[in-house]
């Protein structure tokens, strides 16, 4: 009986050591999420298709194509006029917003990914929320490009502004520049402008600011964001 008892735990030893000595598999590595592509509210346009909450507010869904990896989103969301934003979390390729009417906004979403960091961004929209009534929209700011936010010029003794305009109704009539060693800029180097670049004198040693105001055919008007360069 002990022969055979012996016999069989020796049998068990045999098989359990005959078996796969891999040991765990490691999980897979998380991969980093693609840039979403937005679909709507589409860029540069009036958006008419939302509800209506009241005489000021309106719910819109916004969409956009689901991006490789992404497990969640962030939709960032800026006031163009009071230059407030917002981010709101969402967990699939949609998000319903409540908006003031008749106001700009831009937007773009930021693509997260379970088990990683890393992240990537949309491109970014901007656009108008419908209006009760409005048959006229004022410009959207103008997009500022050049100098960057916070450059650093060096050995230069002229800059050129450069920056992007955009209208629903596409009636942009003309461009104000100012430009200045204060914040707000008061100086103003050049109006009723329909090139999108200007040139400015500077100085070694001085900060400088600019913003540029745009105006449409119907005298509506928006006011840009202020840059601020340094030429040493």
């Amino acid at each position: 009986m002990k022969k055979l008892s012996l016999i069989f735990v020796l049998a068990l030893l045999f098989n359990c050591s005959s078996g796969s000595d891999d040991g765990p598999t490691d999980p897979p590595t998380p991969q980093p999420p693609s840039a979403a592509t937005l679909t709507f509210p589409e860029n540069n346009q009036e958006c008419n298709q939302g509800t209506s909450i009241n005489s000021t507010q309106s719910s819109v869904t916004f969409t956009w194509q689901a991006a490789t990896n992404a497990t969640s989103y962030d939709v960032v969301l800026k006031n163009l006029d009071s230059d407030v934003t917002v981010t709101l979390g969402a967990d699939t390729n949609q998000k319903e917003i409540i908006l003031d009417k008749a106001t700009p906004y831009s937007w773009y979403v930021v693509s997260k990914a379970t088990g990683t960091t890393e992240t990537a961004t949309s491109d970014t929209w901007k656009f108008y929320n419908a209006g009760d009534g409005i048959t006229s929209y004022a410009p959207f700011p103008a997009t500022l490009v050049a100098p960057t936010m916070g450059a650093n010029l060096t050995g230069v003794t002229s800059v050129t502004l450069e920056w992007t305009g955009s209208d629903v109704d596409d009636d942009i009539a003309h461009y104000d520049v100012y430009f200045d060693t204060v914040s707000p800029p008061t100086a103003q180097i050049s109006d009723d402008q329909t090139a999108t670049t200007a040139n400015a004198t500077v100085a070694a040693g001085n900060v400088y600011y600019w913003r540029v105001i745009t105006t449409d055919a119907e005298g509506n008007n928006s006011q840009s964001e202020i840059f601020e360069f340094r030429v040493d």
